[in-house]
């Protein structure tokens, strides 16, 4: 098999891809460079995960929402290049975090209403998550915890309504600013749920911001301000979102990550489960 530098060289050949500049990352070789006249960026992942059908995922949002695809193959996407590209975390810095969720929720409904790929993931699938943890002997995060978050997470997927494609890990660092085109999404994972679902990514975020973020006046306007933007039903996204957040610090954990008391998610965790 050939090496992710050896795939992003063969790649940038085939595709007629002329690379000005390139970085790397812990997870993917990014180039920037032009296709037929065309800004863009050749991305290629080093390994399989979350994102390695993250062409096809795109191409199914067909560039309302969503960045534009302009050639994909597994692990690697060749996508248009967004200018200034500014990530949406910046306007929580800057002290406007309900026009940031003003953005969200639009692009939540730019993306909403696709179906989803046949190799998309289900939020089904995702629970798997909670079985290996508990098979595990990790102490990080509390059994109880992942236990209720675990049973209330299967009891909304089997009741799910409305059923599409959804970007996976909507948040604030995946949103970013093209002076033409506007906000739009990046790096979807692509998973099949409702859309309630969506929310707990960009409760979490920005990280560094945790302090503002997981304060219960912030949880509660930025849960008011989406519900009502995109009619949802609004215990169905707290429930969602505690369970969730226990998922992703177990995520957290799997990714090799300490998992303590001071970890986002876990505490969001907790702020919501005083809302169920």
């Amino acid at each position: 098999m050939p090496t992710a530098l050896e795939k992003f060289n063969s790649l940038a050949r085939r595709w007629n891809v002329s690379i000005s500049s390139v970085q790397e990352t812990n997870s993917s070789i990014l180039g920037f460079g032009e296709y037929e006249s065309s800004r863009v960026v050749l991305k290629v992942s080093k390994q399989i995960g979350d994102e390695w059908h993250s062409g096809v995922v795109l191409r199914t949002f067909d560039g309302v929402g969503a960045v534009r695809v302009y050639e994909s193959c597994d692990g690697a996407v060749l996508l248009e290049r967004l200018d200034p590209g500014e990530q949406l975390a910046g306007v929580v810095r800057d002290g406007k975090d309900d026009g940031a969720m003003e953005v969200l929720a639009e692009v939540m409904l730019k993306l909403k209403n696709r179906v989803a790929p046949g190799i998309c993931p289900t939020v089904t699938d995702w629970a798997r998550g909670f079985d290996r943890y508990m098979s595990s002997d990790d102490p990080q995060v509390p059994r109880s915890l992942v236990e209720e978050a675990h049973n209330l997470y299967l009891q909304l997927a089997s009741s799910q309504t409305d059923i599409m494609l959804l970007h996976g890990d909507l948040q604030h660092y995946n949103v970013l600013r093209d002076n033409l085109r506007g906000w739009l999404a990046i790096d979807p994972k692509g998973v099949a749920g409702e859309l309630e679902y969506e929310v707990s990514a960009l409760l979490r975020n920005p990280v560094e911001l945790a302090d503002f973020v997981l304060k219960t006046s912030t949880i509660e306007r930025r849960l008011d301000l989406l519900v009502t933007r995109l009619n949802l039903n609004a215990q169905r996204v707290i429930n969602w979102s505690f369970s969730q957040s226990v998922l992703s610090a177990i995520w957290d954990v799997e990714d090799g990550f300490d998992v303590g008391e001071s970890n986002v998610s876990l505490q969001l965790a907790r702020a919501l489960r005083a809302m169920i």
